[in-house]
């Protein structure tokens, strides 16, 4: 069994119950596989047989193939190849490697703290890449940099070691990890549309270096994992990336910050499901599972929002609507005398 990390798609690729399994995963990544073999002079016939990938297809670069047959294909070139890289860097990393990276992470007290450790110990396998995590405000960024380009491999090589960190990252702290975008050092693929399922949030490419950029606040969430979890973890560490990470642990936050910041492009699920990156109905149902509604927190900002200001200066009531995320003056009268029992006019003069 495998006790690396993997580079399959996301959930969003997995086929519904009953339905053939989406082929989603780029050729390419198996044509980069098949050279690390030719590299060492091995022959990767049998990793295809045992994926059901025919020697044929893989000259194909448009052709994809299921998450299945991904995790099949690496999992045979690791051990043939005894290289979890598999083939990304210049010496291999021996069976093992990525697991004791992810062991060594795993008793930090934050995600920032287990991410800055598997930056700083990935660097004890190979220096063929620089990882380091970057926090400005409430933004951060995960960089990669190549100190000697893997040539050819140059993508399977990026993506790899990405998809390997934040795969963990949602892993240890059992959440989804959304990301405000991410960044690649080479020109976009001809199958670029795969990036929007291995990388949530808007991709770049031709940029300086690769980064993954995220919310500064998921790297204070707790580790939730202990080592019995790892150890079951670890027998089948290839198909972490594509579990369902339905729960967002700070999504609620998330839509709270978004109500308060952009309270006149968020008055429809639809708007801000879309500044978040979700669908309305994902957004929805993970704030049921999280305990919590979208109406009930856009009252709750609205509410706070218009009573500081009502408490607070001279603005007049139309103002107050518009400045606390209402269209008009009367529907926030009927909506204040719901949370307060009587007219915005009548509280100010009270309070």
């Amino acid at each position: 069994m495998s006790n690396a990390l993997g580079i399959l798609p996301s959930a969003a690729a997995r086929a519904a119950p009953g339905k053939a399994p989406r082929a989603a995963t780029p050729m390419a990544f198996v044509q980069a596989m098949v050279a690390a073999y030719a590299a060492r002079g091995l022959d990767a016939t049998a990793a295809l047989h045992l994926a059901q990938i025919t020697p044929d297809s893989v000259a194909h670069s448009g052709a994809r193939i299921t998450a299945a047959q991904m995790e099949a294909m690496s999992e045979a070139a690791m051990r043939e190849l005894d290289d979890e890289a598999l083939g990304c860097f210049r010496r291999a990393l021996p069976w093992g490697s990525y697991g004791m990276l992810a062991r060594a992470s795993l008793s930090a007290p934050s995600l920032g703290v287990a991410l800055k450790r598997w930056c700083r110990h990935h660097a004890l396998l190979t220096d063929d890449v620089a990882l380091a995590l970057h926090t400005e405000g409430d933004a951060a960024r995960l960089a990669l940099t190549a100190d000697r380009q893997p040539g050819a491999l140059t993508e399977f090589c990026v993506v790899s070691v990405l998809r390997n960190v934040l795969g963990l990252a949602c892993w240890l702290v059992d959440s989804r990890i959304p990301l405000q975008g991410a960044r690649f050092p080479y020109p976009e693929p001809a199958h670029g549309d795969a990036y929007r399922l291995l990388f949530d949030g808007p991709a770049e490419f031709d940029q300086p270096h690769a980064a993954l950029h995220l919310d500064a606040r998921y790297l204070a969430l707790p580790i939730r994992r202990d080592e019995a979890a790892m150890s079951q973890m670890l027998q089948r560490a290839l198909p972490l990336t594509v579990l369902p990470y339905r729960r967002d642990r700070l999504l609620v936050q998330r839509v709270r910050q978004a109500l308060v910041s952009q309270p006149l492009n968020s008055h429809n699920a639809d708007e801000l499901a879309a500044q978040l990156n979700l669908s309305a109905r994902t957004l929805h149902r993970q704030l049921k599972e999280e305990g919590a509604s979208l109406q009930t927190l856009k009252d709750t900002v609205r509410r706070d929002r218009a009573t500081e200001l009502l408490q607070r200066t001279n603005r007049p009531v139309k103002q107050v609507a518009l400045a606390a995320g209402f269209r008009n003056e009367k529907s926030f009268i009927r909506a204040f005398k719901g949370w307060t029992g009587m007219s915005p006019g009548a509280w100010r003069e009270q309070g």
